[in-house]
C-alpha cells in the first residue's frame, strides 16, 4: 500500500476511493458495499460521521435486549450491544431464573472519581505542604466557573490532596482531586479542572517569595483524570434458600451451590480461570455500556484494576452458602454517564435510555452490574453442569450453517440433527457434506433414469 499525505483533508468518498484502489482487486465493488451500509438519511449519517475521524461506512452492531430483569422490585427490559453468540441469551435466562426468586438487587456504594497533576517539583516538601492550603483555596477559585453548573446539580470538587511520590521517582508529587460528576462520565469537565490546577500551580509557585529560583519553576507532566475508579462502586446481589435453586440436568440443589461455590473459589485463586471468568461478566457489562453510549474500554480497564488491587488478580464476583441460604454479588468500580457525549447525540442510545425508562447515573450503574452478575451466573451455572459448549455451540450453529452457505433445507435438517449431538465446526461440515453428496447422487440416478 502507498503511503498518501493529507488522507483526512479529502472528502469522505474521495477517502473511499483512494482505500478501494489501494486495496481492492475490483475497486467498484468494494466502494459500493462499503457505500451500502450508510444510512439513508444524511443528516444521521452527517452525525455518525462526526463521532470519530477518517470514517468511510458505518460497522454495525446487534442490538438485542435481555428482558424480564427483576431488579429492586422492578422490572427492566435490558438493552444489549455485542456480537458474540449466546451472550444476550444466557442474561436473559439468569433474568428468567432469578426473578422468581426474589430478583436482583443492587446498591450504588459511591461515585466519586478521580483525576490527577503529575509534576516535578526541585524543592523541599514541607515548604510546600505547608502553603497547600493556600494553593488549594486559589485552586478552586480559579475553577469556580468551570465547576458553577455542576455544583449547582449536586457535584464538583470533592478534594484536592498533595501527594508525595519521591520514594518512586526524585521530585515527583501529584495533586490527587476528588471529584462528583453527577450524571455525566466527567472526564471533559475533570480534565479541564486538572488542566486549571497546573496552571494555577505555575502561578502561584512563581511568585512565593520563600522559594528559591528552581522552586518556582515546578515542570507539570501531566494533567489527567484517572479510569481507576475504586471510589465509584456499586453492588449487585441475588440470594435465596439452596433448596429453592431446583435441579439442573439432574444434579440437586445442594450439589449445585456446592460446586457453584467451589468454582467462584478457582476464580477467586487461580489467575488463568480469573481472566476467563471476568472476561464473561464483562460480556454482560460492555454490552449494556455499549448500548448506552459509554466507554467500555474505561469501564473494563477499571474492572480489571480493581480486581488486581490487593496484588493478585482475582474474580470480581463472590459467592457464599450459609446457614441454607446461597448469596451470589459482584462489586465492582464503574463511572457512567446519562448525560454528555453519545448519550444525548446518538439515535439508537437514545432509544435505549427510552427503553431503560430514562435512568440516572446511579440507576444505570445498578443495571449493568446486574447484568453482568447474571451473565456471570449463567456462564458458571453451564460450566459445573452441562459445560459450556453445549448451550454456546448451540447458539453458534446458525453462524456455523451461513459460513457454509448452507440452504433453508439444510439448515432445517442441521438444526434438528444437531439436538441430539455435538455441534463442532468440523461435525457441521461432515454433516453438510453428506447431505449435499446424496443429493448430488440422487441428482446423477434422476438424470440416468430419464436418459434411459
Amino acid at each position: 500500500m502507498q503511503t498518501i499525505s493529507g488522507y483526512s483533508k479529502l472528502s469522505k468518498e474521495q477517502k473511499l476511493e483512494w482505500l478501494a484502489r489501494q486495496v481492492s482487486n475490483e475497486p467498484q465493488a468494494f466502494i459500493d458495499e462499503m457505500k451500502s451500509y450508510w444510512h439513508n438519511d444524511s443528516v444521521v449519517q452527517k452525525l455518525f460521521d462526526e463521532f470519530s475521524e477518517n470514517t468511510l461506512t458505518n460497522f454495525y452492531m446487534p442490538f438485542g435486549i435481555a428482558p424480564n430483569v427483576l431488579l429492586n422490585g422492578e422490572i427492566y427490559a435490558v438493552p444489549m450491544v455485542i456480537e458474540e453468540s449466546s451472550v444476550v441469551a444466557a442474561a436473559s435466562q439468569s433474568a428468567k431464573f432469578w426473578q422468581t426468586r426474589g430478583g436482583f438487587k443492587a446498591e450504588v456504594i459511591s461515585t466519586r472519581k478521580i483525576g490527577q497533576v503529575h509534576f516535578l517539583w526541585e524543592g523541599d516538601f514541607l515548604k510546600l505542604d505547608v502553603l497547600f492550603d493556600d494553593l488549594k483555596e486559589k485552586m478552586l477559585d480559579n475553577t469556580a466557573l468551570i465547576t458553577k453548573n455542576m455544583r449547582q446539580r449536586g457535584g464538583g470538587i470533592v478534594d484536592i490532596e498533595l501527594v508525595n511520590m519521591t520514594h518512586v521517582e526524585p521530585h515527583y508529587y501529584q495533586f490527587k482531586a476528588t471529584f462528583e460528576t453527577c450524571d455525566a462520565m466527567g472526564a471533559n469537565f475533570i480534565n479541564t479542572c486538572l488542566e486549571e490546577f497546573a496552571r494555577t500551580f505555575k502561578q502561584w509557585a512563581a511568585v512565593q517569595e520563600g522559594f528559591n529560583e528552581k522552586e518556582r519553576n515546578p515542570m507539570v507532566i501531566m494533567s489527567i483524570l484517572s479510569n481507576y475508579t475504586p471510589e465509584c462502586l456499586v453492588k449487585a446481589w441475588v440470594e435465596c434458600p439452596v433448596a429453592d435453586l431446583g435441579n439442573f440436568e439432574g444434579m440437586d440443589a445442594n450439589t449445585f451451590a456446592f460446586k457453584f461455590q467451589k468454582a467462584l473459589m478457582i476464580a477467586k485463586n487461580d489467575v488463568y480461570r480469573a481472566t476467563t471468568h471476568n472476561k464473561g461478566i464483562f460480556n454482560g457489562i460492555d454490552a449494556v455500556v455499549l448500548a448506552t453510549g459509554n466507554d467500555f474500554r474505561a469501564v473494563e480497564a477499571c474492572g480489571h484494576a480493581y480486581a488486581a488491587r490487593d496484588g493478585k488478580y482475582r474474580s470480581l464476583t463472590d459467592c457464599s452458602v450459609e446457614n441454607g441460604i446461597f448469596r451470589f454479588w459482584i462489586t465492582i468500580p464503574m463511572a457512567l454517564g446519562t448525560v454528555g457525549g453519545l448519550t444525548n447525540l446518538h439515535p439508537i442510545v437514545r432509544r435505549s435510555f427510552e427503553i431503560l425508562g430514562y435512568p440516572n447515573a446511579e440507576q444505570l450503574m445498578k443495571i449493568a452490574a446486574t447484568i453482568g452478575l447474571a451473565q456471570n451466573f449463567a456462564a458458571v451455572k453451564s460450566l459445573i453442569t452441562t459445560g459450556i459448549q453445549k448451550g454456546h455451540m448451540k447458539m453458534h450453529l446458525m453462524n456455523i450453517l451461513k459460513h457454509f452457505e448452507a440452504t433453508e433445507a439444510e439448515t432445517a435438517a442441521a438444526i434438528e440433527y444437531f439436538k441430539h449431538n455435538v455441534v463442532s465446526f468440523s461435525a457441521v461440515r461432515d454433516l453438510l457434506d453428506s447431505y449435499r453428496e446424496a443429493a448430488e447422487a440422487k441428482r446423477n440416478n434422476d438424470s440416468d433414469a430419464t436418459s434411459v
